[in-house]
C-alpha cells in the first residue's frame, strides 16, 4: 500500500504523459459505433427492466397479499392479480436474461477486436522502428509491452460498456423509483455517496501508479525470461555455472512482483469495505426512520404512503442500488488504473522511426541509374542517443561500388565497418553526408525498394523453428520446390538436406540450433540466392566457423556474389584477398583502399594485419 499522500503525488508524477489519452483511447471505438448503440440499446432495456420487478411487489403486497379497502380494513388476497404480477415479474426475469446474453456477446466482440487491433498496430509501429531501436532495448521489455500491457487492458475494453452504460441505468432508475416511492428515505440512502465518490478518485490514482509499476516489474521479469531460457541464454548460464544467480535474479524480481501484486489487490480494499458497511446497513436505516415517521402520526404516514408494500420495495430498491453502485465505483477504479497501461501503450505507438520515407520518395525501379551501385559521400554517422562530445562512428566516409564489383572492409574491432554495411541497406540513417543507391539519395527512395534489392549474410544466421523449406521461402514465399533446390544446390547444401531424414520438411529447432554453424550459413546463402537482389552484403559471414566449414561456405559466398555488387565486412583477410576493393576501416575513417597486392606493398595498417594473422 502507497502509505500517506506524498508518496501517491510522487507516483503519480512519474505517470507517462500522453496528450488527449481519453479521447484517443475514445478512437479505438469508431469503428463500432453501430455496434456500441446496439449494446448501449440493449443494457438500457435490460437495466431499466431491472428496476420494475421491485415496484411490481409493491403491488404485490398492497394490492394483491394485504389489500385494503376505503376504512383502511385488510382484505382478503387477490389471488388473479397475483398470479397476472408474478407471471409479469417472471417474463421480465426472462427477458432481461436475454438481453443480457445478447449484450454480453456485443460486448465481447467489440471489446476483443478493439483490444485485437491495438495490439496489431502496436506490432505493425514496432516493426516499423529502425534497426537501433531494438539495440538498445530489451526484447523481453518489447514483448511486455505487446502481451502484458494490451492484455492487461483487454479486460477493461470488454467490460466497460456494459459495467458503465448498464449500471449508470440501474442506478439512475432506481433513484427515481426510490424518490417515487418516498424521498426523504431516498435522502436518508444517498447522503453518504458523494463523500464516497471523492474517496473513490483518490484510491484509483494510487492504484492507477501501482498498475504502471506491476507492468514494469512485469516487463523486466519477461526480458530475464527470454534472455536466460533462450538456447544462448541457457547454454552460456549452464558454460559458466550461473544457474544459481540466474534463478536468485529471477527470484528477486518475482518478489518485487508479488510486492506489487499484492498492493494493488489491497489498494482500496478498505473503501469497498466501508462501501459494503454502509450500503448494507442502509436498509436497517430506513427501517428505524419509517418507523419514526409512522410513530409520529404526520399526514402523509396516516396517508399509507409508507405502506408495507412501500418499505419492502423501497428496500428491495436500494439493495439492488448497492451492487451497480459499488460496480461502478470498481469500473472507475480500474480505468484509472488502465490509464498507466493505455499511457505505455501509446508511448509505443507515438514513436517515430528514425528511418521513414520522404513524401516523395520513389521506388529505386523507377530511378536511372545503374542497379546495384553503391556510393558514400563524406558519410558520418553517430548512433541516436550519443552523447554530443563522444567520437563519431563514422567520419568522412567515401567509396563508390560499381555494379558486380566486390568491396571489403577490414580492420580492428568497432572500427565500423558492420555500420557502413548497415548505412548502405539504410538499416540506420546517416548523420551527415550521402549514402546513394543505383545513383539516387536513399533518402529519396522508399525503403522498401532498397531492400527488396539486398541481401544480406550475417555472422549469426537467424532461423525460425520451422522447416528448412519454410525458413527458405521467407525470401519469396512463393518459390517452387525446384528453385528451392536449385537455391541449395548453389549454396553447397542440398546434399546436406537431403542427408536428413524429413529433407526440406526438416525442422530446425530454435535459431536453428539443430543444424551446424557451417549448414545455418548455407542455408542463409540459399535465402538469400532465393531473394535473387542485385547487392549482397555479408558482414563476417565465416568468421566463426572451423577451417573446413569456412572453405566450404566461402566456396557458397564466392558463387553468390558473382554478378553482384557485394560489400564484406571481413575479420580473417584470406577471405577477401580476391576483393576488386579493399578499404581498411580505423577509428571510422577509410585510411587505406586498393588491392590486396597494393595494400600488403604499401606498408600501412593493412600490412601489420596481413603479418598478424600470418603469425
Amino acid at each position: 500500500m502507497v502509505r500517506n499522500e506524498d508518496e501517491a503525488r510522487r507516483l503519480i508524477a512519474e505517470a507517462p504523459q500522453i496528450p488527449d489519452l481519453w479521447r484517443r483511447i475514445g478512437a479505438l471505438f469508431t469503428p463500432y459505433r453501430s455496434h456500441l448503440v446496439l449494446t448501449a440499446v440493449l443494457v438500457v432495456a435490460a437495466s431499466g427492466a431491472a428496476v420494475v420487478p421491485p415496484l411490481l411487489v409493491q403491488r404485490i403486497f398492497d394490492d394483491a397479499l394485504f389489500p385494503t379497502d376505503g376504512s383502511g380494513t385488510v382484505g382478503n388476497p387477490d389471488v388473479a392479480l397475483l398470479t397476472e404480477l408474478v407471471a409479469a415479474m417472471i417474463g421480465i426475469f426472462i427477458a432481461a436474461a436475454m438481453l443480457g446474453v445478447w449484450q454480453t456477446y456485443v460486448t465481447s466482440t467489440v471489446g476483443n477486436r478493439v483490444t485485437g487491433d491495438l495490439r496489431v498496430r502496436l506490432f505493425t509501429r514496432l516493426q516499423s522502428m529502425e534497426l537501433g531501436f531494438f539495440t538498445r532495448t530489451k526484447t523481453g521489455v518489447i514483448q511486455s509491452r505487446l502481451q502484458n500491457d494490451v492484455g492487461g487492458v483487454a479486460g477493461v475494453l470488454t467490460t466497460f460498456v456494459q459495467s458503465v452504460v448498464g449500471n449508470v441505468v440501474t442506478v439512475a432508475a432506481s433513484l427515481v423509483a426510490m424518490i417515487l416511492l418516498d424521498w426523504r428515505l431516498t435522502l436518508l440512502a444517498v447522503i453518504l455517496m458523494p463523500a464516497l465518490v471523492v474517496v473513490q478518485r483518490r484510491v484509483g490514482l494510487v492504484r492507477q501508479r501501482i498498475a504502471a509499476r506491476t507492468q514494469e516489474s512485469l516487463s523486466e521479469m519477461t526480458a530475464i525470461t527470454q534472455e536466460t531460457l533462450s538456447v544462448s541464454g541457457i547454454l552460456l548460464s549452464k558454460t559458466y555455472n550461473r544457474q544459481r544467480f540466474e534463478t536468485a535474479r529471477y527470484s528477486d524480481e518475482n518478489a518485487n512482483q508479488i510486492r506489487l501484486q499484492v498492493q494493488q489487490a489491497m489498494s482500496g480494499q478498505w473503501f469497498f469495505g466501508l462501501v459494503n458497511i454502509v450500503m448494507s446497513s442502509v436498509p436497517a436505516i430506513v427501517y428505524l426512520a419509517a418507523g419514526w415517521l409512522l410513530a409520529s402520526g404526520s399526514a402523509e404516514a396516516a396517508g399509507g404512503t409508507l405502506s408495507a408494500g412501500t418499505i419492502v420495495a423501497f428496500t428491495t430498491l436500494q439493495a439492488r442500488l448497492l451492487f451497480p453502485l459499488m460496480a461502478l465505483m470498481r469500473v472507475a477504479l480500474e480505468v484509472q488504473t488502465s490509464r498507466a497501461l493505455f499511457a505505455r501503450i501509446f508511448e509505443y505507438l507515438d514513436m517515430e522511426p528514425a528511418i521513414a520515407d520522404a513524401p516523395d520518395a520513389k521506388d529505386a525501379a523507377d530511378v536511372p541509374g545503374p542497379m546495384g551501385r553503391i556510393e558514400f559521400r563524406d558519410v558520418g554517422f553517430r548512433y541516436p542517443g550519443a552523447r554530443e562530445d563522444a567520437t563519431p562512428t563514422l567520419v568522412d566516409v567515401s567509396f563508390t561500388a560499381e555494379p558486380g564489383e566486390t568491396h571489403a572492409f577490414v580492420g580492428p574491432s568497432g572500427a565500423g565497418k558492420t555500420t557502413i554495411v548497415y548505412l548502405a541497406a539504410r538499416l540506420h540513417e546517416a548523420t551527415a553526408g550521402t549514402v546513394l543507391f543505383a545513383g539516387e539519395a536513399v533518402r529519396r527512395l522508399t525503403h522498401e525498394s532498397i531492400v527488396d534489392r539486398i541481401g544480406v549474410v550475417t555472422q549469426e544466421t537467424y532461423l525460425f523453428h520451422d522447416t528448412i523449406a519454410a525458413n527458405l521461402r521467407y525470401a519469396r514465399p512463393d518459390a517452387t520446390d525446384a528453385e528451392l533446390e536449385e537455391a541449395c544446390r548453389a549454396a553447397n547444401i542440398h546434399d546436406t538436406i537431403a542427408s536428413f531424414a524429413d529433407g526440406y520438411a526438416t525442422i530446425v529447432g530454435e535459431r536453428g540450433y539443430r543444424l551446424s554453424g557451417g549448414e545455418k550459413q548455407r542455408i542463409a546463402i540459399a535465402r538469400v540466392l532465393l531473394k535473387d537482389p542485385p547487392v549482397l552484403l555479408l558482414d563476417e559471414a565465416t568468421s566463426a566457423l572451423d577451417t573446413v566449414s569456412e572453405r566450404v561456405v566461402q566456396e557458397a559466398l564466392d558463387a553468390a556474389a558473382r554478378g553482384r555488387t557485394t560489400l564484406v565486412v571481413a575479420h580473417r583477410l584470406s577471405t577477401v584477398a580476391a576483393a576488386d576493393v579493399i578499404h581498411v576501416v580505423e577509428g571510422g575513417r577509410i585510411v587505406e583502399s586498393g588491392s590486396h597486392a597494393e595494400l600488403v606493398t604499401r606498408g600501412g595498417l593493412y600490412s601489420d594485419l596481413a603479418a598478424a594473422q600470418r603469425q
